[in-house]
Order: structure tokens, then sequence, then C-alpha cells
């Protein structure tokens, strides 16, 4: 029954102006312009408004001030659907076509309940905080990489030799007047050696030194590009090594090893080169080959597991106790 055709209706109490004409209410004809029409809403809103009408009561103590106010929130509906363009399009069309009921329906909430703001402002807004809190999430992890890598001694030997070797250590301790405190020259060094470090040391993986263009909002821009690079690269591929059926390099044959092992680009470069050569003298990039390898890693790392005392006590726990029972046992 909710389904079927209601009948026509030309003016709806809960649509604008309800069983009035907005036109009618501000006392102008359909073809009246922008300037008309707020015309003659200021000349009735100052009629009408609450705070500046003095009109007699016509019925009973207080009657004629809420007819009044109830006059003026129906001019100013009037004028609010009157004064947009859109609105007012809308407005005419439901003037002139009331049997098509649900549509008008439609566009008055929708215009009602829609946001203020344009959404692709909200949007845009949004990506860029986002952005900007990764970028510098990104910073923050870094420099607790730097700080970590200063404090174990095999690099900060390193750096520290570099440094005399440079000659960046001796500035540090002047004589006379530039004479400075301990503290300032310690703070001097520790900076010289965290700069060191940088310079010399390729971090990769999550503590990487952050780059612009890995943010969320430059990814977003350049996903075109992205895509349209890989795209020829996947029809080179296809070309050279399905078609033409050329032996694979050096770099091709990482890429399928990475793909094995189902790891981004990120952690496999976090990887030692000793064990990129060594997944490259065991042909890993052939399928079977790989699949022994893994076989003989899952095979490695339960004998690890059984050997660990750790495994082997939570292993007695699990036995014994169980994960969904009460104990004292601190261990």
């Amino acid at each position: 029954a909710a389904l079927l055709p209601r009948p026509a209706r030309g003016l709806t109490d809960r649509l604008y102006c309800g069983r009035r004409v907005c036109y009618e209410v501000l006392g102008v004809s359909r073809q009246a312009s922008k300037a008309e029409i707020a015309r003659a809403y200021r000349q009735l809103a100052r009629q009408y408004h609450p705070d500046r009408y003095r009109g007699e009561p016509a019925g009973g103590e207080g009657s004629g001030a809420q007819a009044a106010h109830e006059k003026f929130l129906l001019i100013a509906a009037a004028y609010e659907t009157l004064k947009d363009e859109e609105t007012r399009k809308d407005y005419d069309y439901m003037l002139d076509h009331p049997e098509e009921y649900y549509r008008h329906y439609y566009h008055y909430y929708r215009r009602r309940l829609a946001p203020k703001v344009d959404v692709t402002i909200v949007i845009l807004v949004t990506v860029c905080a986002i952005s900007v809190f990764q970028f510098f999430s990104w910073w923050s992890s870094y420099n607790e990489a730097i700080n970590y890598l200063a404090s174990v001694p095999k690099y900060r030997i390193q750096a520290t030799e570099i440094a005399r070797q440079q000659g960046l250590l001796n500035k540090t301790k002047e004589k006379g007047k530039n004479r400075r405190s301990k503290e300032e020259i310690r703070e001097e060094e520790e900076e010289i050696i965290k700069d060191i470090i940088k310079n010399k040391i390729d971090i990769k993986g999550g503590y990487q030194k952050p780059k612009i263009y890995d943010i969320l909002l430059f990814q977003i821009l350049l996903a075109p590009f992205y895509w349209c690079k890989y795209i020829v690269w996947y029809c080179w591929w296809i070309y050279c090594f399905t078609i033409k059926g050329q032996e694979y390099g050096v770099e091709e044959k990482l890429y399928i090893i990475r793909r094995y092992m189902k790891m981004s680009q990120s952690q496999f470069d976090s990887l030692e080169d000793h064990q990129k050569e060594t997944f490259l003298e065991r042909q890993l990039w052939i399928r079977e080959n790989y699949e022994v390898y893994k076989r003989e890693q899952e095979e490695e790392l339960k004998k690890k597991m059984a050997m660990d005392p750790r495994w082997k006590r939570y292993r007695r726990w699990m036995k014994n106790e169980g994960p969904g029972r009460l104990t004292f046992i601190d261990d």
C-alpha cells in the first residue's frame, strides 16, 4: 500500500510554505526579481517581527502576537525558498507539476539535509590533515631510529672516527673568548655524530627518511601517473618474457622472488645483500625451487621453536592450564 501512487497534491503542509503559495505570502509575482523579493521580505519582516510587532490582540490575551509570530515564520520560509535560484526552480516545478508528489519530497529534503559545506572541500581538508600527520609521524620515527643508532657502540664508534678524520670534532674545542662549556661541546658532538649517521647509513623500511611524495596527498595526485606507469611496465613484461621468451635479468628475478615471498618493496630492500645473493644462487624465481626453500624455512622455524625455552613454557602452559583458566602462577 505504501508503494501505491498517492493522489496528487499541489501544496503540502510539510513542504516549503505549506498550503500557501510563497509568492502570495510575499505579495510578489512569479516573474519577480531577486531584488523585488528581498524588498518585499524586508518590508513584511519589519511589520511582523516579534520584537517590533505592536498590533492589538485579536482574540484573547497574546493571540495577536502569536499570529504575528506564525506570520513571520511563514514569511521567512517563503523568502528562504525564493531567494535561492535552485530552490526557486524546484518550487516553480512543483507548482507546474503537482502530480509528481514523491519527486518534490525528494528534492525538498535533499536540499534541507544536504551538508552546508562542499563535500569536496571536506575531503581535501581531511586528506591534507592526514598527510601532515603522516609526514610528521614519519619524521618522528626517523629521528627515533637515528637516536637509537647513535647509541649503538658499533655505529657510534664508526661515526666518531669519520668525524675525527674530517676534522669536525676538533672544531668543537675552542679556547679563549670562544670557549664553551662541556655541555655545549657534548651537544654539538652529538649532533655531528647524528649527521654522519644520517649521511652514511641508508635506513629502510618503516624508519626510513620520509619523502614528500610518499604522503597520502601526493600519492592521490600521482595515482594516474603510477597507473599508466604500471600498465606500460606490465605490457613490456608480457612482450619481453611471455611473447619473445627472453631470460630474466637480476632485477626481474628478485622481483619474482619478492612476489613469491609476499613482501613489500621496502621489506625486501631491508634484507641483507648476502640474503639476496642466496636467493639468486638457489634460483628461487623458479616456483619449484621456492616451494622447497619455503618448506626448509618452515622446518627450521619449527626446530627453533622446539628448542626455545620460552616456547616450551608456553606449550606447557597451554597443555596444563589453557587460555581460559584462572591461575596464580606468575610464570
